[in-house]
């Protein structure tokens, strides 16, 4: 088994992992629907690589192939060294999965879902225990290990369900928007978690829809869309495209958005295409490299054209600056996504 040849235990439970990820052209269709088209990325060992996209663009289904949930249709993965396809239950010994909802049982007990785990992964039971006391300890469960799941609350659900998915010692983490439904400070609390596993060298796959928790845990960012990587680097090399910064305009009157935008377009010498409006709500986006002289730029260009302004601000580019400077889209307008019914047919 993976976790028995590959892997040990530092003194703080943590993991030491073997081997990374490697995705080239995987393609998976359901129907007439392409969900992933020539999907290609690497993640290198020990490193934490964020798949950042919308609802729809491919993310959990190219997590579903690495974990062997799914087949593909095209194109090949590798997990730890191991063929997803062809070495599918070494794969599974290999790695750990946390989606986007808690696996576990609301009637057990904290400790005893975890004992449940690393007894489904054939830990002898007294290997279970010890390894579920420690993991409770890591994601600081201990004072709740023997209530019942049901009186947890998001955010404690969320920590023990990463905690499961390490009982059988994964090297490969896969973390399907992990964050999903947290409050704030629950998000944090997982955050912090998830840096202790970057730190002890556990190789990590991150989806997530937001680009302040790719910045904050990834090394590197995928960028999917449309079921295809569309950009790759780090957080820091995805705000440049947008140009470092964004002035953000609230306009006095929405029907001013077209001439607001052409002026600022003029100003900042940029094609339209990369000035955002939205006539709905009155606001005009312009990526600018000038740093604080862009506001005064902004306000002279706006006050020349006649437009009213209601607010201005200068501020770091966004997850929907970066996607509609690298898409032409808002991360928020959905791609049509496959059947919600459809699963798949799993490798055995």
């Amino acid at each position: 088994m993976c976790y028995i040849q590959h892997l040990m235990f530092d003194e703080s439970g943590m993991v030491a992992t073997d081997g990374g990820v490697i995705a080239e052209g995987l393609v998976k269709r359901f129907g007439t629907f392409t969900a992933l088209d020539g999907v290609d990325f690497r993640v290198a060992e020990g490193t934490v690589v964020g798949l950042l996209g919308p609802n729809g663009a491919g993310k959990t289904t190219t997590i579903r192939i690495l974990t062997t949930l799914l087949r593909p249709d095209g194109g090949r993965a590798t997990v730890a060294g191991f063929d997803v396809v062809r070495e599918a239950r070494v794969v599974r010994a290999c790695i750990g999965l946390t989606g986007q909802f808690a696996a576990v049982d609301d009637d057990l007990t904290g400790r005893e879902n975890l004992v449940l785990v690393g007894r489904l992964g054939r830990l002898p039971k007294t290997a279970a225990i010890d390894r579920a006391d420690r993991l409770l300890e890591v994601f600081q469960l201990t004072d709740a290990a023997d209530r019942a799941l049901r009186t947890y609350s998001g955010g404690m659900r969320r920590r023990l369900d990463l905690a499961a998915s390490l009982m059988v010692a994964p090297a490969v983490l896969f973390l399907d928007e992990p964050t999903t439904g947290l409050d704030p400070r629950s998000r944090l609390d997982l955050w912090d978690v998830i840096g202790e596993l970057r730190g002890a060298g556990t190789t990590i796959v991150l989806t997530t829809q937001y680009l302040e928790e790719a910045d904050r845990l990834a090394d590197r960012i995928s960028v999917i869309d449309g079921g295809r990587i569309i950009a790759e680097g780090t957080a820091d090399d995805l705000k440049a495209r947008v140009g470092g910064s964004v002035v953000a305009v609230t306009l006095a009157e929405r029907h001013d958005a077209a001439r607001a935008a052409g002026a600022l377009a003029e100003a900042f010498a940029l094609p339209p295409g990369e000035v955002s409006t939205d006539s709905e709500v009155g606001t005009v986006t312009v990526p600018v490299t000038a740093g604080g002289d862009a506001l005064v730029a902004a306000v002279r260009a706006l006050d020349a054209a006649g437009v009213r302004v209601a607010d201005l601000v200068l501020r770091r580019p966004s997850l929907d600056d970066v996607f509609l400077a690298l898409t032409g889209h808002h991360a928020t307008d959905r791609r049509p996504e496959q059947p919600a019914r459809v699963t798949g047919r799993a490798m055995g």
